[in-house]
């Protein structure tokens, strides 16, 4: 039997099935394999026991591809993708991009803009009595009131806009298999308001327990200020220990955002990871060459979820949370030994990381009793003494997994924290990096070098920065490699004037450092550096922020840096 879900009545009969419990619609090709988050759903609602199929990368002009598998006895979940569509297809400059990653041949088209409303409200309109469950990033991120880039306004809560019954944001794991029991148990999809990371709409608030209420859709929309204070209050609620749920009104209805889900167990992010997944994109694309974002990732391997760091502009923190969620050693080798036996593995492990590869392991005491600190960052201004490391950990699980029958190198492909490998504690870590799991370049993200600039990114000072190059030169030189650091730029964010820019500009010509890895500042929806772009605030402090808009500027701080590419 094809070990791929349906995607058609064809594969449907194969099985024996006559119906679909639950249909997924995402904006991505259909990749079986766990770094793509509809094969996820799919196949922790099949270990559920439910019958799953998936229709991807629907013509949304038309009906026949929502129609194809019939109607499904429970629900229909609904994903833009892996990513934001717009941004999928287009660039920060609004011109369209040559290639779609996660499409069959990298074709561009294949996806809609504001893809979850799109496939939303075409599936309601065949299936008007259907239930909707919105989940994936581009849902999670704009899941509130939240600033728009690409219309430059404030749009309300996606879930209005969608037409849907019920959102999930964060990694949904736990909250759709929730929402299947309920519908199968004949639950009204309107009544299930006690699902932690779920978003959902009610006429009132009045059976909401420990909630506040943050300023109104309207509010926002046209006083900056609230913007900003509706934005504060989310964020600091957005822990999944001590986190309260919000409601936030929009016209006559409130959306109500629930607590954040706990974060998983170490066993439960095994048995995800460790699901029977084909690993590989599905044959109907083997004529169009596969799928490239497939070929990026078919060697790596996810060993944790969650960031510590809360960069600014990052949108990891909002949607996987501070706190570290680690598998264990005995599952990533496993999953290993799985890859070894795939006819496309030669024999290179391309990564073993998450969000931060050197945060693999990492724990502190407070996060299961308190959560992440309210009051204060687990590495900023400096790591806080609480947090542990792990990187005795991390150094037995590549002793154990280069053991392997067939693997001949691991590399870590994931960025690095470089702020958490300068000093003496780090260098067995470190050592062993460079000996053995680079494979010639290391990835880091200075993001910038001006202190204010850098203060508003949350990210560590350009010594800091400097710390650590001098040491990975030192660590090579020891032990007679060449090998090089690539590292990450980000030019117009926030906080980033004419005179930020040329110190950059001058930083990196006299130290001869000519970067390729320099990207325009996005503001991605409910991230800081989207409140700082939208209001010209510090969201925390209320201090003013240059901010660059015009694209003549934003292209002129991009040439500083990188003089000869300018921007698409």
């Amino acid at each position: 039997m094809n070990k791929f879900l349906p995607v058609s009545k064809k594969d449907m009969q194969d099985r024996g099935w006559d119906h679909l419990d639950i249909i997924l619609v995402t904006g991505d090709a259909y990749v079986d394999h766990p770094s793509f988050g509809a094969a996820v759903i799919a196949r922790v609602l099949e270990r559920a026991g439910y019958k799953v199929g998936i229709i991807a990368q629907p013509d949304w002009k038309a009906s026949d591809d929502f129609l194809k598998l019939g109607k499904p006895k429970l629900f229909f979940g609904i994903t833009a993708g892996n990513m934001d569509s717009i941004l999928a297809n287009y660039t920060i400059n609004r011109s369209k991009r040559r290639e779609d990653d996660y499409s069959p041949g990298g074709k561009i088209g294949l996806r809609p803009n504001r893809a979850t409303i799109v496939y939303a409200n075409k599936v309601r309109e065949l299936f008007p009595d259907t239930p909707i469950v919105l989940g994936g990033i581009e849902a999670s991120l704009r899941r509130l009131a939240h600033y728009d880039f690409w219309s430059d306004t404030i749009r309300r809560s996606i879930l209005l806009d969608a037409k849907a019954d019920l959102l999930i944001y964060g990694m949904g794991e736990k909250q759709i298999v929730e929402i299947a029991r309920r519908i199968e148990n004949k639950e009204d999809i309107k009544s299930f308001d006690n699902i932690r990371g779920t978003v959902i709409v009610k006429k009132t608030l009045e059976r909401l327990k420990n909630h506040i209420e943050i300023p109104s859709f309207e509010d926002v929309e046209k006083d900056k200020d609230k913007f900003n204070e509706a934005f504060r209050l989310f964020y600091l609620e957005s822990d999944p220990i001590r986190g309260k749920t919000i409601a936030q009104k929009h016209g006559d209805r409130f959306v109500v955002q629930l607590a954040p889900e706990k974060p998983l167990t170490t066993k439960e992010l095994d048995e995800i990871y460790l699901l029977d997944y084909a690993r590989l994109p599905h044959p109907d694309y083997d004529k169009e060459g596969g799928v490239p974002g497939f070929e990026t990732i078919k060697n790596s391997v996810t060993s944790h979820r969650g960031c510590s760091g809360e960069c600014s502009f990052c949108s990891l923190g909002i949607h996987q949370g501070r706190i570290i969620q680690s598998r264990s050693r005995e599952s990533i080798v496993k999953e290993v030994e799985i890859l070894a036996q795939q006819v496309y593995f030669k024999g290179t492990i391309t990564d073993i990381g998450g969000p931060t590869a050197n945060l693999y392991a990492a724990a502190c005491k407070s996060w299961e009793r308190r959560g992440a600190c309210k009051d204060k960052r687990c590495l900023m201004p400096s790591k806080c003494p609480n947090l542990e490391l792990g990187y005795d950990e991390t150094l037995s699980l590549w002793d154990r997994v280069k053991k392997i029958k067939g693997v001949k190198h691991i590399f870590i492909g994931s960025g690095l924290r470089y702020d958490l490998l300068t000093d003496r504690q780090s260098d067995r870590y470190l050592k062993a990096l460079c000996r053995e799991h680079v494979s010639g370049y290391l990835k880091v993200a200075p993001e910038h070098v001006s202190a204010k600039v850098l203060e508003l990114m949350n990210k560590p000072g350009i010594r800091v920065y400097e710390r650590f190059v001098r040491r990975f030169q030192d660590i090579n030189k020891d032990l007679g490699k060449k090998q090089f650091i690539v590292n990450y730029f980000i030019t117009s964010h926030p906080g980033a004037d004419k005179p930020a820019s040329l110190e950059m500009a001058r930083y990196l010509s006299e130290r001869k450092i000519r970067p390729e890895q320099i990207q325009d500042f996005i503001p991605l929806p409910m991230t800081a550096s989207a409140a700082m772009y939208w209001t010209g605030k510090n969201p925390f402090t209320g201090e003013n922020i240059y901010v660059a808009k015009d694209i003549k500027e934003r292209n002129w701080q991009r040439a500083l840096v990188q003089p000869r590419r300018l921007p698409s």
